[in-house]
């Protein structure tokens, strides 16, 4: 059965989701502002948060980046904004799907199930290995850490999760659109989200595209990772895109 958190600071709006997924047999808990939704996802396992972008406390974009130092759940987005380039900064942010108010409540039901076919999914793969190492790069994926050289890196979660699946495959050119499905969970979207990504994560590495170490671009191919000094003369693997 799955739990789903509705934070929604309309009253209405909110009840009748309540009912709603409750009678399709969701465990369900609410919250009707930010600080609300924060304890209760710091005290409870959620499947899937239904967040509402127009709270009174917090903006809705905020609590999202807040919930993903938290949690990895799942969050579908309900916005009142059709603004391509603020849904596409919320996808990057951390939010698996969104909405356009107003919407059924059978629409809301196929993106939560979608979704959570997805979080399934993932769940159920092959469970990585408990290390990864690469040069003097070490990526634990079970504990979510990263060190380089014995250092410790402070990388948010998407730049943890392009690490790690680049990590698992050192060498290997991987297409940008491979790695906004793979990484995004997206099959759709501007393959620069992926090159921003890769800037900031060359910045945590010590490195730049210019004089780079780890992560090595091929330009109108895709990227890859592997240890300094391996001989570059061959482009290597290429990892077919979805």
């Amino acid at each position: 059965m799955p739990s789903v958190l509705v934070v929604e600071d309309d009253q209405f709006v909110r009840s009748a989701l309540i009912r709603h997924l409750s009678g399709a047999s969701h465990t369900v808990r609410s919250a009707g502002t930010a600080l609300e939704a924060l304890r209760e996802v710091a005290g409870f396992r959620f499947d899937v948060v239904v967040l509402d972008l127009g709270l009174p406390d917090l903006d809705g974009a905020q609590t999202l980046r807040m919930l993903r130092r938290i949690t990895d759940v799942p969050v579908i987005i309900a916005t009142e904004r059709d603004d391509e380039a603020a849904i596409v900064q919320l996808l990057n942010d951390g939010a698996d799907d969104y909405l356009v108010k107003p919407f059924s409540v059978e629409h809301l039901s196929a993106r939560m199930a979608a979704v959570l076919r997805r979080s399934r999914s993932a769940d159920g793969a092959a469970a990585p290995p408990r290390v990864l190492r690469v040069g003097g790069l070490t990526v634990d994926p079970i504990r979510r850490q990263a060190e380089l050289d014995g250092r410790p890196l402070e990388l948010t979660r998407r730049e943890f999760d392009l690490l790690a699946f680049l990590a698992a495959r050192p060498g290997i050119v991987v297409p940008r659109m491979e790695l906004l499905a793979r990484v995004w969970q997206q099959s759709y979207g501007d393959k620069r989200t992926v090159d921003v990504h890769l800037s900031w994560l060359r910045r945590k590495l010590g490195e730049s595209a210019a004089r780079p170490r780890y992560l090595h671009t091929l330009r109108g191919v895709g990227v890859k990772l592997e240890p300094p000094g391996r001989d570059r003369t061959r482009p290597g693997p290429l990892r077919p895109g979805p």
